[in-house]
């Protein structure tokens, strides 16, 4: 039998998903020296690039440039992209394991945490991560709306993600406009009433999931001061202690800037940011939509392992708020045959390694990577190191006969059944000429893009392209 991994015999990968822990995992694979490996990888929307694309904020322009790296990674001659092309409604699990030796299930957390309080569905209450899909024109939030007439605005979490939401909506047209933001919520946040906006946070100062940065921008803003009663950016003893035991340079870093902005006297600025922490959420209140937020205070307490948490107590407060975004964390979905821990929202697996939860026995040939495999954290290069590690035991795994046996592995396999099936998928030269078209159409009105947001858009845009490429297809 011929080994796998030789130019007789190329090992045969499929990725699903296209964001970054997907290309570092496709990297990783390419980079292998002693063996011939193809690799496939298949992405939902016509467009790549996951929560770079979909998920970074428009004024972050410079964290966008990764994807000059992924380009690079799909310019190999041994990757090919599937774009708009599903799990579940274009291929399947059984496609899958019939056609490659090993899968990678790069997908991401593609939903919010809930926080579990009275009022929480009640009107102009809404997950982050869709007012953040909305901005940055995801297909799947487009048509969303946000009541941007109420003045007064919650935001629950003190992570990047909450401080993204923030910055968006306490920003000026101005700013805005030099970025790739969405047209249409460029437009909508033109005529925002928003003024007064709280962040809330459940644990003190010391213990906020943002950066350095992210605070630091805040204080940027044209049309926005940062107001922090003194009270709030105080540390209690055990937050300094741990900050000192711990030399956390992060968290010294934003209680100084946040203890800067404490001392600053407002400067009248049309939008207030207020900082609020040591405080949860009980409740959302009104009748027919959000019109107050319930919260109570907190204090920390040291746990056995040495962290902090917030306990309540018996103080409460009431904030008359009109719109609230809620975030508190990322959640992975489960996929069409694949064991899922509904609890954790990741794929089980064992580095990398896709396990059955009822057995503990081994997947052979499927594998995780990013945050379905580990959970939301850590920043987008924290996924180049996780996706090798599952890269190193999916050939571990190989080197010891440990795979799936496709029954057809051959190179045109996956093309031919996609098209015998009407599927007409998006490569990546595709998506390049979209890229481009989306660039033309920001230099058009001198911003760096102007995306589509509509997939049939997309699809339109990369038909046309085809046939100017390619005359005869005409």
């Amino acid at each position: 039998m011929t080994l796998t991994g030789t130019t007789a015999n190329p090992l045969r990968v499929a990725i699903i998903g296209s964001g970054p822990s997907g290309f570092y995992a496709a990297d990783a694979y390419l980079k292998q020296t002693d063996l011939t490996v193809y690799v496939d990888m298949f992405e939902r929307l016509p467009t790549p690039h996951g929560l770079v694309r979909g998920g970074v904020a428009p004024d972050h322009a410079k964290i966008k440039t990764v994807t000059k790296q992924y380009d690079k990674i799909a310019a190999h001659p041994h990757f090919r992209f599937f774009g708009s092309v599903e799990l579940g409604r274009d291929i399947t699990h059984d496609d899958l394991t019939a056609h490659y030796h090993q899968v990678v299930y790069a997908t991401g957390a593609q939903t919010d945490r809930q926080l579990g309080i009275p009022g929480e569905t009640l009107p102009n209450s809404h997950p982050a991560t869709a007012f953040v899909g909305w901005y940055n024109a995801h297909p799947d939030y487009r048509d969303l709306s946000f009541d941007l007439s109420q003045e007064r605005v919650a935001v629950i979490g003190n992570g990047n993600v909450a401080m993204d939401v923030v910055r968006i909506l306490a920003s000026s047209y101005e700013e805005l406009a030099r970025t790739d933001i969405a047209d249409y919520a460029l437009e909508a946040l033109k005529h925002s009433r928003v003024r007064e906006i709280y962040i809330l946070g459940r644990r003190g100062p010391g213990q906020a999931a943002f950066t350095n940065p992210e605070i630091k921008e805040l204080g940027a803003l044209t049309d926005a001061d940062v107001i922090v009663p003194p009270e709030e950016a105080a540390l209690d003893e055990l937050s300094r202690a741990w900050i000192a035991v711990n030399n956390d340079k992060v968290a010294r870093g934003n209680v100084e800037m946040l203890q800067k902005y404490s001392a600053q006297p407002p400067a009248g600025r049309p939008k207030r940011i207020h900082f609020r922490f040591l405080v949860s959420p009980t409740a959302l209140v009104g009748d027919e939509r959000v019109e107050a937020i319930q919260l109570v205070k907190n204090v920390l307490v040291k746990k056995d392992d040495g962290s902090l948490s917030p306990r309540a107590t018996d103080q409460a407060e009431t904030i008359p708020v009109g719109l609230v975004f809620r975030s508190i964390g990322y959640k992975g979905v489960p996929l069409p045959g694949v064991p899922f821990d509904a609890k954790s929202g990741v794929i089980p697996n064992q580095q990398g390694r896709v396990f059955d939860p009822a057995t503990g026995a081994p997947r052979p040939g499927e594998y995780a990577a990013g945050w379905i495999k580990r959970g939301p954290s850590g920043i987008i290069g924290t996924n180049r190191p996780d996706s090798v590690e599952t890269v190193d035991s999916a050939l571990a795994d190989m080197r010891d006969g440990r795979t799936l046996q496709p029954a057809n592995a051959a190179a045109d396999a996956m093309p031919d059944l996609l098209r015998a099936r009407g599927v007409d998928y998006v490569t990546y030269q595709d998506w390049l000429n979209l890229d481009a078209a989306e660039q033309e159409r920001g230099r058009e009105i001198n911003r760096p893009r102007l995306k589509f947001s509509r997939v049939d858009e997309m699809l339109d845009v990369v038909r046309a392209m085809r046939t100017v490429s390619d005359p005869a297809m005409d």
